[in-house]
């Protein structure tokens, strides 16, 4: 009775809200949020459909090397635009008239993809805000790099519906004293984005320097983590965090969902929860069979996410675990 009551209430909203307000009204909690997307428009039906959605738990030890995946490039050139509050997400988009765009190529993808959008995934608490997990464990934050593949198709719509549409490349957040200095350019104008509908422009990004110091790399297929869900997503999660301070989380966690009148709850606690991982496969380009003794995975040298299960590889080497990141 309730199941029935809850699809015939998402009906009558459906009619009321009406199709091109949709994007609008989603949430990330309640009769709204992603557990109803699904059901809230026809088109998005994946999201409750789907077998290959994000985000996912990414195991270590499930992890396929790959010999063949590559460096993944992206272009040096800075790129501007505007820092919208959508009352959903803080979501950063490349301005229309840009005349240089930032390329994405190389790693798992054979084409090449055009920058567009960031999305700030954060929790209004310290255990959780990431939407990808690794080995269970959530960051206070995630950012995400979204590009559209240009050599297929015109503009992120069209490619979103599209097979190899979209690369996303995550970027995890942990807390710090020694912040990404490119990072900063962005946390320094969150007061001016407080409220939904607000914005702000950013001038001069590097998404190279906003990027941390490894080569290393986890990637599977999957979704976009907002409506519609669409399954046409290359997920390239990059095997290191990058650094946020206390104080410039402090700023992030004052947004709000609502406008200055009516600011609703805040902003946070905006991620979508995790998807099963199905029959998919997660590639990573570290290779955990090579050694210097030949008889335990170099995970020791060159991973960053270490899992707990190997707590002789923690005693070895100077690296954070994940252990020490909670």
């Amino acid at each position: 009775m309730r199941v029935a009551t809850c699809s015939v209430w998402l009906v009558t909203l459906f009619l009321y809200v009406g199709c091109d307000n949709w994007q609008e009204w989603w949430t990330y909690d309640g009769i709204s949020g992603p557990g109803y997307w699904g059901l809230m428009n026809p088109q998005w039906n994946m999201c409750s459909k789907g077998r290959r959605q994000s985000p996912i738990n990414v195991e270590p030890d499930k992890l396929l090397f790959d010999p063949y995946l590559r460096h993944i490039h992206i272009d040096k050139h800075k790129v501007s635009g505007m820092l919208h509050n959508t009352g959903q997400s803080l979501v950063f988009r490349v301005d229309k008239d840009t005349k240089q765009h930032v390329n994405i190529s190389g790693g798992p993808l054979a084409y090449r993809y055009q920058f567009e959008e960031i999305y700030i995934h954060y929790g209004i608490e310290n255990q959780q805000g990431s939407e990808h997990y690794i080995h269970g464990y959530s960051f206070p934050a995630e950012i995400q790099l979204y590009g559209f593949n240009k050599e297929l198709y015109h503009n992120m719509s069209e490619a979103q519906h599209k097979s190899q549409g979209i690369v996303a490349i995550s970027l995890m957040v942990q807390i710090g004293d020694t912040p990404n200095p490119e990072l900063r350019i962005i946390t320094s104008v969150f007061n001016k984005v407080q409220y939904k509908g607000a914005y702000t422009p950013i001038k001069h990004v590097s998404l190279m320097s906003l990027l941390p110091d490894t080569e290393h790399f986890m990637t599977y297929e999957g979704s976009t983590t907002h409506p519609g869900c669409w399954e046409t997503t290359v997920w390239i999660i990059l095997n290191k965090p990058i650094y946020i301070t206390k104080h410039e989380l402090y700023s992030l966690r004052k947004l709000m969902q609502g406008s200055e009148e009516a600011p609703k709850a805040p902003l946070g606690n905006n991620a979508r929860p995790v998807q099963p991982l199905h029959d998919r496969t997660i590639r990573t380009n570290i290779n955990f069979r090579n050694s210097e003794n030949g008889n335990c995975p170099s995970m020791h040298k060159e991973s960053y996410y270490k899992a707990n299960k190997w707590p002789n590889l923690r005693e070895q080497h100077p690296f954070h675990t994940l252990h020490s990141l909670h």
